[in-house]
Formats: structure tokens, C-alpha cells, sequence
């Protein structure tokens, strides 16, 4: 059986080679716990640090103002729930928006069940967080507003500047899950205006099992773990060493890569939609057409089940939605104010019908994605929606 062309990098990224390489010494001969005194803590602690400060550099923060957790999902919940117990008692309310991943909706979810008051953001046609709805829902409680950098899906970027502004105004903080973003786009703390960032080193060629959470000097925040003092008090546990060096390298190949990063991925992404928009009428794009992602095509196509159209295209290995939750077809539910229904979907939230819903499918390339690729995933796909539409 022949490899399928993969187009899920939004899903995850292969390891990259210089990332394995710098790994390999501290999986075998470099084992020193980061907290010993004597030699082999003191280059397992040094490798630690300056991992730190590569991720620093990527985000544009400083190295002590980097949290390393296990997952994008842990920094996530450090975020909200660390926020939350930190939270002065006349600060009880939270804001995320409706396109969130279940990592930050079922941390907001689950404050609101211990009685927070929690507020979904509507968001536009294109997935973008309406500012207008954020300036009627802030209120002097708001302690904490969260709203992804860039959607998993639809790859629509939001105005998280903008958002940040208005936040600082009424004194709530502000949190973003970056974890689609890094090694795409150019991240910048300081220029976003943010308190907490959330990085995931799978989605930018580290290995899966770290992520990063940037906390600005100064941000309240508290624990969610209990132990030792390692991560400044904030992720008790000894460090994964390997697992840290991984993602330090992975943030200097990312910083490298940028600003170019973003024009190479853009011309396969285009180039893909181009080829399917040619050849399949009616085809829709979802999300922003111009604040998105530069590697992620999410497509409807007509008269068809995205997941029937990638069972016959098997040359092409994508997805329907994220990998979190795509082992169905997407279904669509009307949406209750101020809440959110686990199955509405960020199609739903946009606004979309089902027969959208039904037929969409989210196409993501990366840096090993050649053009001949394209070309033969395109052909693929157009073959199969060929074959499959009524």
C-alpha cells in the first residue's frame, strides 16, 4: 500500500530532523535530573534554560515569563482554571468565544459549573470574534477573556490586538491559544497585548507530549498541580528534558524560517484551492479568505459527506474537523445564548447550514508538502468527489 499524500498538519507535524537530533542525547547518554546539584543536573538544568529562552524568542517574551507543561490541553487548563483560583472574589465572570477548542471550552465549561458566570462569544460568517458582542459582554467582573489566536480548523485568525485592547480597558486579562499559530505566523506578545499564550509543540515539528504557556510577569495566576516547585510553583513535576530540547528546537527552526514561512505555505494552500475550485462547482470556502492561516483550506463540497469524499480519496490522508472530535460527520444544533452545545461545531457558530457542514473538509500543508503532492491530492480529491456526488 502506498503512502497517502498527508494534508493534516493541523492535526500534527512529523518530527523534524534537527529537532530529533538535538533530542537524541537526553534520551540516552544526557539522563541528569534538572534539579540535581552535581554535573549531570547542572547540563540537564543548562539545556532546560536555554530551550526556555528559544521559545521565549519565538514569542518575542522573556525566558522566565515560560511555563513548560505536557500539552497545549495543560496549558490551557493552567490558564483558565490557575486564573480562576487567583481571581479576586469580585472577579467571577469569563469570556471565551464560540470557535474555542474543548481544551479551553471544558476548563470554561467546567468554571462555570463551580459558579462562574461564563459568556460565549458569537463570532462572525468568516469565524471571527465579533468586537462589538465583546464590548457588550465585558463587564466590571470579567476577570479573564480567551479567545483563540487562530481557529484548528478553519484557520481564520482572530483580532486578538484588538480584543486586548478592549480587555485592558476593563481591567480583565487575556488569554489566547496559540497552539495553531507558531511556526505559521509571527507571534508577538508585546504586540498583541496579552497576559497568557498557549503553545503546542506537536503542531510546529516538536514531538507530541510538551507545550509551553507564556504568563506575562506579574499575571495572577495559581497552581493547578500540586508539588514540588519546578516551573516557578506552576507545573510541579521533574522536567522532561528530551521532550523540552525538542521543543527549543523546534522554536529556533521556527524563528528561522519566518517571515518566509508564511509566503510558502500560502502558495501550496492556493495553489490546492485553485486546482479543486477549478474542477468542482460550488465549491465554498470557510473561513476568513484573507485573515487565515497560511497553510489551512477548509472546503465545502456539494452534494457530499466530507468524510465519504476522503474514504474515496484515499490517496489523501485529511480530516473533517480537528482530531479531537472528527469521528463524525459534523451536525448541526441551534446554538443557546450565552452557551454552547458540544455538537453546534465552529461551522455552526459561523453560521453555516448543514448541507455545509456536511461536505466540509479541512486540507492543512506543511513545510515537507511538495507542489507534485498538490497536484496528486488535488486529483484525488476532484476524482473522488467525481465518483461520490449524486
Amino acid at each position: 500500500m502506498n503512502t497517502p499524500i498527508y494534508l493534516d498538519y493541523n492535526a500534527t507535524t512529523p518530527v523534524a530532523p534537527e529537532v530529533a537530533a538535538a533530542m537524541r542525547p537526553w534520551i540516552e547518554a544526557q539522563f541528569g535530573n534538572p534539579s540535581s546539584s552535581h554535573e549531570y543536573g547542572l547540563r540537564a538544568r543548562q539545556a532546560v534554560a536555554d530551550a526556555r529562552k528559544a521559545v521565549a524568542d519565538l514569542i518575542g517574551a522573556t525566558a522566565d515569563e515560560i511555563v513548560f507543561t505536557g500539552s497545549a490541553t495543560e496549558a490551557n487548563n493552567l490558564a483558565l482554571l490557575g486564573l480562576a483560583r487567583a481571581a479576586p472574589p469580585n472577579r467571577r465572570h469569563l469570556i471565551v468565544s464560540a470557535v474555542e477548542h474543548p481544551a479551553v471550552m471544558q476548563p470554561a465549561l467546567h468554571l462555570r459549573d463551580t459558579g462562574w458566570d461564563l459568556t460565549v462569544l458569537a463570532v462572525d460568517g468568516c469565524g471571527r470574534a465579533a468586537l462589538d458582542a465583546l464590548r457588550a459582554a465585558l463587564r466590571p467582573d470579567t476577570a479573564l477573556v480567551s479567545v483563540m489566536h487562530a481557529n484548528n480548523e478553519v484557520g481564520t485568525i482572530q483580532p486578538v490586538a484588538e480584543i486586548a485592547a478592549l480587555a485592558r480597558a476593563n481591567g480583565s486579562i487575556v488569554h489566547a491559544d496559540a497552539a495553531q499559530s507558531a511556526g505559521k505566523v509571527v507571534l508577538d506578545v508585546g504586540e498583541l497585548g496579552i497576559e497568557l499564550l498557549t503553545l503546542a509543540g506537536h503542531k510546529f515539528y516538536a514531538p507530541k507530549g510538551i507545550g509551553a504557556l507564556y504568563v506575562r510577569r506579574g499575571t495572577p495566576l495559581k497552581p493547578i498541580l500540586f508539588g514540588a516547585d519546578q516551573e516557578h510553583g506552576l507545573r510541579p513535576g521533574t522536567e522532561s528534558v528530551a521532550q523540552i530540547v525538542g521543543l527549543g528546537e523546534a522554536a529556533r527552526l521556527a524563528r528561522a524560517r519566518l517571515p518566509h514561512a508564511t509566503r510558502h505555505l500560502a502558495a501550496l494552500r492556493d495553489d490546492l484551492h485553485r486546482r479543486l475550485a477549478a474542477a468542482v462547482p460550488g465549491l465554498v470556502l470557510n473561513g476568513d479568505p484573507q485573515q487565515r492561516l497560511p497553510n489551512t483550506l477548509h472546503v465545502s463540497f456539494p452534494g457530499v459527506s466530507g468524510r465519504d469524499l476522503l474514504a474515496a480519496a484515499s490517496e489523501v490522508a485529511a480530516s473533517v474537523g480537528s482530531a479531537c472530535h472528527s469521528d463524525a460527520d459534523a451536525v448541526m444544533s441551534p446554538a443557546v445564548p450565552g452557551t454552547v452545545s458540544r455538537d453546534s461545531g465552529v461551522l455552526a457558530a459561523m453560521g453555516c447550514d448543514a448541507a455545509r457542514a456536511r461536505g466540509a473538509v479541512r486540507l492543512s500543508v506543511g513545510f515537507p508538502t511538495s507542489r507534485r503532492e498538490i497536484e496528486l491530492a488535488a486529483s484525488s480529491l476532484i476524482a473522488a468527489w467525481r465518483a461520490v456526488a449524486p
